[in-house]
C-alpha cells in the first residue's frame, strides 16, 4: 500500500493533526514491518496489514464467486448424501428441521433443494443409476472440497496439495462422518433442552434456556470455521490462530444470517422480477458472501501465523551481498553446531525465533543452501510431517572456504559466447580474489566457530537419543 506525503498546511494546529494522522497511517502500512517490538499492538497491526494485502493481491472476490458456483452444483448431491444417511438412522425429519434452523436465510432455497433431493434419491434407487449416481455424487463433493483446499493452499503459499489417495480417503471420511455428527449434535440439543426444562421448571428460566442453546449454536459455528481453517490447508495450522479466525468468521456469518433474515421483507422486488426462481439470485449472493467471509478468515489465520515472515521486507529486498553472506554463514554455523552436539535439527522457524532473523530471509537462505548441496532436509518426527536441516557433508570438510567455493560455483555459468576471450583480465583478477578468499577460510571449520547465546530467548534444544 502506498504511503501518504505530508501536505503543506498553513494552520499550525491543523497541520500537526494531519501530520500525526499521516505518520500513523504510514506506520500501519509499511513502517510497522521495521518495528522489532513483539507486543500485541504491533502484532495486530501487522496481521491486519498482511491480511488486507493478501486479500487484495490474490483477488479473493473472484475466487469466492467461482467457489459459490461450485457449491451450488454440489448442493443437491451433498443434501442427497446427508438425507440418505439420515433416513438410514430414521432422522430425516430432524435433519430437515436442523437445516432450516441453521440456515434461516435460505429457507426457500432449502425447501426447493429438498424437493430435488427426493427426486434424486428416487432415481438413484433404480437400476444401473445406483452405481453411476453414487460415483457422480462422490466426485462432485470431492471436486468441491479439492477446489476449496487448492484455494486455501494458494492463500498459504503451499505448492503441493494432498495426493489423490489422501483426498479420496480424507474427504470420504468427512462426508460420511459429518451427517452422523450433525444428527448427534441435533439429538444432544433436543436432549439438553428437555433436561434443562425439567431441571428448571420455572417459567422465568425459559429465556435462559433459549439463550444457552443459542449460545451453543454460536460456539459450534465458531468451532466449525476453526476446523475448516485447521484441516483444509495442506500444512500445520496452529489452533490459537485458527480459533481467532474462526471466531471472526463465525461471527460475521451469524451477522450475515441475521441481515438476510431481517431483509426478507424486501424480497418482493425479486419475486416480481424472477417469479418462482427468485430464491436463486438470493442464494448465489448469499453463497458468494459466505465464501468471502470464509476466505477472509483464512487470510487472517495465515497472517496471524506468518507475520514474522514479512519483517524487514524493505531491507531484505535491498540487502547487500556482504551482509547476506554473513547471515548465510551464521545460519550454517547454527545447523553445524546443533548437528555436532546431537541436537534436534533446527528448522527455519527455530532459527528465526532464536536468533531474531527475519523469517523470509531465512527461508530464502535455507533454499539456497539446499540447492548448493550444503544442507539436507530430514524428518524429525515419526509421522514424517516436521523436518529440520542438517549438514550435507562431513563436518571436518565444512569450512568457510569450502562454503564460499560451493556457493560461487552453484548455478548456470559459461553460457555467454566468447566472454572469457573478451574480458580475460578482469576474469583473472576475480579468480585470484576468489582463490585467496578460499584459502583464508579453508582452515576454519564452521562447527568450531563460537556463537554468542541469544539474550531473552529460550532455546528449545532436544538431545537426540
Amino acid at each position: 500500500m502506498p504511503q501518504l506525503k505530508t501536505p503543506q498546511i498553513k494552520n499550525r494546529w491543523l497541520a500537526k493533526i494531519v501530520n500525526r494522522a499521516i505518520d500513523r497511517y504510514n506506520y500501519c502500512v509499511s513502517g510497522v514491518w521495521d518495528d522489532s517490538n513483539n507486543n500485541w499492538k504491533v502484532k495486530i497491526i501487522k496481521t491486519l496489514n498482511l491480511s488486507v494485502q493478501s486479500f487484495m493481491n490474490k483477488d479473493l472476490q473472484s475466487v469466492a464467486c467461482g467457489m459459490a458456483f461450485r457449491t451450488l452444483l454440489a448442493t443437491v448431491p451433498a443434501l442427497a448424501l446427508l438425507f440418505a444417511i439420515g433416513r438410514g438412522f430414521g432422522f430425516s425429519n430432524l435433519l430437515q428441521e436442523t437445516l432450516l434452523k441453521s440456515f434461516p436465510a435460505q429457507k426457500i432455497a432449502i425447501e426447493k433443494g429438498l424437493s430435488f433431493v427426493d427426486s434424486y434419491l428416487a432415481q438413484a434407487s433404480e437400476g444401473i443409476f445406483v452405481g453411476v449416481g453414487i460415483i457422480f455424487l462422490m466426485w462432485t463433493l470431492i471436486s468441491l472440497v479439492s477446489a476449496a483446499e487448492a484455494t486455501f493452499n494458494s492463500i498459504w503459499g503451499i505448492v503441493h496439495g494432498r495426493t489423490m489417495w489422501r483426498k479420496i480417503t480424507d474427504y470420504t471420511a468427512i462426508f460420511l462422518i459429518l451427517p452422523i455428527l450433525m444428527i448427534c449434535a441435533t439429538g444432544i440439543n433436543v436432549i439438553m433442552s428437555t433436561t434443562l426444562q425439567t431441571l428448571l421448571p420455572f417459567q422465568f428460566m425459559t429465556p435462559l434456556i433459549s439463550w444457552l442453546l443459542d449460545s451453543m449454536g454460536v460456539v459450534l459455528t465458531w468451532l466449525f470455521f476453526t476446523g475448516v481453517y485447521m484441516l483444509l490447508p495442506n500444512t500445520k495450522v496452529k489452533f490459537k490462530n485458527a480459533i481467532v479466525a474462526g471466531i471472526l468468521s463465525g461471527t460475521a456469518f451469524i451477522i450475515l444470517q441475521f441481515l438476510f433474515v431481517s431483509g426478507q421483507l424486501y424480497v418482493s422486488k425479486y419475486n416480481a422480477i424472477y417469479g418462482s426462481f427468485s430464491f436463486l439470485p438470493l442464494l448465489m449472493i448469499w453463497l458468494q458472501l459466505v465464501w468471502v467471509i470464509t476466505l477472509a478468515g483464512a487470510v487472517v489465520c495465515f497472517s496471524a501465523q506468518n507475520i514474522f515472515r514479512y519483517s524487514f521486507a524493505t531491507q531484505i529486498s535491498q540487502i547487500s551481498f556482504d551482509y547476506r553472506r554473513k547471515i548465510l554463514m551464521a545460519v550454517l554455523i547454527v545447523i553445524a553446531r546443533d548437528f555436532k552436539n546431537r541436537m534436534t535439527p533446527p528448522d527455519a522457524q527455530k532459527i528465526s525465533f532464536t536468533y531474531e532473523f527475519p523469517m523470509g530471509l531465512i527461508t530464502e537462505i535455507l533454499d539456497e543452501l539446499t540447492n548448493a548441496g550444503l544442507v539436507l532436509k530430514v524428518f524429525v518426527d515419526e509421522k514424517r510431517q516436521d523436518f529440520g536441516y542438517v549438514p550435507a557433508i562431513d563436518l571436518s570438510q565444512l569450512t568457510v572456504g569450502y562454503v564460499i567455493r560451493q556457493l560461487r560455483s552453484t548455478g548456470a555459468k559459461n553460457f555467454i559466447p566468447d566472454f572469457e576471450q573478451r574480458f580475460p583480465d578482469i576474469i583473472s583478477i576475480i579468480d585470484n580474489i576468489n582463490e585467496n578468499s578460499y584459502k583464508l577460510g579453508d582452515d576454519t571449520r564452521l562447527c568450531d566457530v563460537p556463537v554468542m547465546k541469544p539474550q531473552n530467548t529460550a532455546e528449545t534444544d532436544i538431545q537426540l537419543k
